[in-house]
């Protein structure tokens, strides 16, 4: 199956690794089927692709790439929800809102997107932890500058 998309043009993808999100995407509740595109092979960055509306697509990561001791608990809703048995088969990613320069580019540590890769379901959650918030800088900002 053939898609557009909003930053890889068209590309061919396979129908069995479409992500079925029951319930939308907050702010976007109509948009139930995605899929996860790497962004470049040498990039951490995906892109997680509306099936249906081309020019929806998010930047995500890995939040454990950029934040190690990032933490996420699931409700029992959440695995009932996404049929979770094993914890290997759960993928975490956070939104980016990417900015000009890209050191100002943020993540959304507080709404991170679960997959259970197993069964390809998906849910955006909200996390309750004060330590995340939904505008976080992705890379660590220099102090002062040199000289």
């Amino acid at each position: 199956m053939k898609i557009n998309t909003k930053y890889l043009g068209e590309v061919e993808i396979n129908e069995e690794k479409i992500i079925e999100f029951e319930n939308g995407i907050p702010s976007f509740l109509e948009e139930k089927k995605f899929i996860l595109l790497p962004f470049d092979e040498s990039t951490p960055f995906y892109i997680l692709q509306s099936i249906t509306t081309s020019e929806l697509g998010f930047v995500v990561v890995s939040p454990f790439h950029f934040f190690p001791d990032y933490q996420v608990k699931l409700s029992d809703a959440t695995i009932e929800a996404l049929t979770i048995e094993n914890e290997e088969d759960v993928a975490v990613f956070v939104i980016l809102t990417v900015q000009e320069p890209f050191t100002n580019t943020t993540a959304n540590l507080q709404g991170p997107v679960v997959i259970n890769s197993k069964v390809q379901k998906g849910k955006q959650i909200s996390l309750n932890d004060p330590n995340y918030q939904t505008k976080h800088l992705l890379m660590p900002q220099a102090v002062g500058k040199e000289g």
